[in-house]
């Protein structure tokens, strides 16, 4: 790996459920890999519910960022995973509401499934550190 690569780790975050870092930096550029709605303190689900999942990824993703020197305002582009694209609006409205008037670019896309029983969503993002 070369020496320009920073790994991003905290004892506040989930552990990866491979061998991955939950983020990455290049430059002044964090690459978050996906999080899962799981708490932190108890490795479980946030809830079932789509909703209480997506505002527990973005305070995962928070954790991640913060860990870096960055956070959500910093956020330049996230990708969003859902296993049921009818729960779009659900998923959007939480994410809208963590984000505030903050506007990250976006991809949102169905998938079959996701690597954890019950999961709903999954998001990545990539975000820069205000230097």
């Amino acid at each position: 790996m070369s020496h320009h690569v920073q790994l991003v780790t905290s004892d506040r975050l989930p552990t990866p459920a491979g061998p991955y870092s939950p983020a990455t930096i290049a430059g002044n550029l964090v690459f978050v890999s996906g999080q899962g709605g799981r708490d932190p303190a108890t490795n479980q689900l946030a809830g079932p519910d789509v909703e209480s999942q997506t505002a527990q990824v973005l305070k995962n993703i928070a954790a991640i960022l913060e860990a870096a020197g960055s956070g959500l305002p910093y956020v330049l582009r996230c990708g969003v995973f859902l296993i049921d694209i009818t729960e779009f609006p659900r998923m959007n409205e939480v994410y809208g509401r963590m984000f505030g008037t903050h506007r990250p670019a976006r991809t949102t896309v169905e998938v079959s499934n996701l690597p954890g029983s019950g999961m709903r969503v999954e998001i990545d993002a990539v975000a820069m550190i205000p230097r």
